[in-house]
């Protein structure tokens, strides 16, 4: 590849104005470096690290050969250096992001997903029932971890990175990556239930004989947190299935396997029987087997949402996108007047509304006690927030055409349009520059972070790609 200050036009009027390609690619190679050098653990991360990027931090706890799969992590840091490689064509961000997937291979469960973290110290390790422990004839689980989770985008963004470097032609016949990938693919197709959604979490097959329902209320429910298993509820939250319809869908865009495309249909006929009826036609955050809302955690109650509801028309926006199907659009009219008219009086939405009453649900602080009053709520948690710049957004999206809508997914097509992207970015991509300290290090309070890193590797490469396509 030609040097991309070459490929740059350093003659236009505004060229002055953006930041130097070679300067980008200069920093994006020195973050990637130290962290390829100083924090991988195996090829992966965790989400954070102390200064000296000696002991790795996750969700629920530290440790010096942790790696984190739940975003941020080996998964989204992965998938940045792959961005990293693919505006730049260096081999050193495509080498980073292989480890990061090679890391995943190491931990991926027998049932073909990942758990929130790996510690590869030795005493820790033995804690997990892997893939290559099952492939080798270590068939007994016992009381090892064996639960694949779709929670917060874990086996999801894990699974997205081995697709996306899978395609990468340096990768092709990289068997023990397609055959990571494909045991992940076909253990996720097999957990879809037959009403098309997936539970939180799963170690098999789903059930073929599991009811397809349409969702309803029940007769009753508990206002005391009944303590219940729930991680075999079709789950909403944290955008498990969204995320999940994400993948597939890139998987279908490069493999054009039908099976892909199969199950995005059948997640959208489950969207379609989770709308609940009136006078609350949205969405729950979780069901049981019979269809009805159910608790969670001790702060998560029957009840629909006001934010995973948006999630699901959203999802249900993009099949059609996708597919032309109208079925998935029939579900948007009677929700979006639900969101009309349950807003707060301060204009925000509740995050939980009671079953039929439509009543918004709060929590005292420290006691959880169930009420309708938000004057002493628990503050780890957003049981309220403002909903409906986003609702107005998706009703935005919802008067364009499907062919415009599929035109911008295509993404910019001429030089004029990729110069005008790389102008857009250019603010990002300098806040990214300035905040790089000598070492390499994204910091965040004091700390390496994880988060920070993605963010501001993915807006270097972002502007770098559109700069480096504008030259063409």
């Amino acid at each position: 590849m030609r040097p991309l200050a070459f490929l740059f036009f350093v003659s236009s009027a505004f060229a002055a104005d953006l930041p130097d390609p070679a300067a980008v690619t200069a920093a994006m190679k020195k973050a990637v470096t130290y962290a390829h050098t100083h924090l991988a653990r195996e090829g992966g991360y965790a989400s954070s690290y102390d200064k000296e990027g000696k002991i790795g931090e996750v969700e629920h706890g530290e440790s010096p050969t942790i790696i984190s799969i739940q975003p941020p992590g080996t998964t989204t840091m992965g998938l940045a250096m792959l961005r990293a490689y693919r505006a730049t064509g260096d081999e050193l961000f495509l080498k980073a992001a292989r480890d990061a997937a090679g890391a995943l291979m190491k931990c991926q469960l027998a049932s073909g997903g990942w758990y929130s973290d790996y510690d590869f110290a030795p005493e820790k390790a033995g804690h997990f029932h892997l893939l290559s422990q099952w492939e080798a004839g270590d068939k007994d689980t016992g009381k090892r971890r064996n639960l694949s989770t779709l929670d917060d985008n874990k086996t999801q963004s894990a699974l997205l990175l081995m697709l996306e470097i899978s395609h990468e032609a340096a990768f092709k016949n990289d068997e023990p990556l397609q055959k990571a990938k494909k045991s992940t693919f076909d253990a996720l197709l097999a957990a879809q239930a037959p009403c098309g959604a997936w539970p939180q979490q799963f170690d098999g097959p789903a059930e073929a004989s599991a009811p397809v329902l349409k969702a309803g209320y029940p007769e009753t429910w508990s206002r005391t947190f009944p303590k219940e298993n729930y991680t075999s509820y079709y789950t909403l939250n944290d955008g498990n299935l969204s995320e999940i319809a994400k993948v597939l869908t890139r998987a279908y865009e490069l493999e054009k396997d039908e099976r892909y495309l199969a199950s995005l249909k059948k997640l959208g006929d489950f969207f379609i029987l989770a709308q609940m009826p009136e006078p609350q036609p949205v969405w729950a955050m979780q069901y049981n087997r019979d269809m009805h809302p159910a608790w969670a955690r001790k702060f998560e109650p029957p009840s629909v949402t006001a934010f995973e509801s948006l999630e699901a028309m959203e999802t249900l926006h993009d099949l059609w996108v996708l597919t032309g199907e109208d079925k998935y659009m029939a579900p948007m009219k009677a929700a979006l007047a639900w969101y009309e008219r349950s807003k707060l009086p301060d204009g925000t939405h509740a995050r939980f509304y009671e079953l039929k009453t439509n009543k918004p649900l709060f929590f005292v602080k420290d006691s959880y006690e169930l009420t309708y009053d938000d004057g002493n709520l628990p503050t780890h948690y957003s049981f309220k927030d403002e909903r409906q710049d986003d609702v107005d957004d998706f009703k935005e999206r919802l008067a364009q055409s499907r062919e415009k809508l599929q035109a911008k997914l295509a993404g910019p097509q001429s030089p004029k349009e990729w110069m005008s992207k790389a102008k857009g970015a250019a603010d990002k991509a300098r806040r990214a520059l300035e905040a790089l300290d000598s070492e390499g290090r994204w910091l965040k309070d004091d700390r390496i972070d994880g988060s920070e890193f993605t963010r501001n590797l993915n807006a270097l490469a972002y502007y770098l790609d559109a700069a480096r396509q504008a030259a063409k």
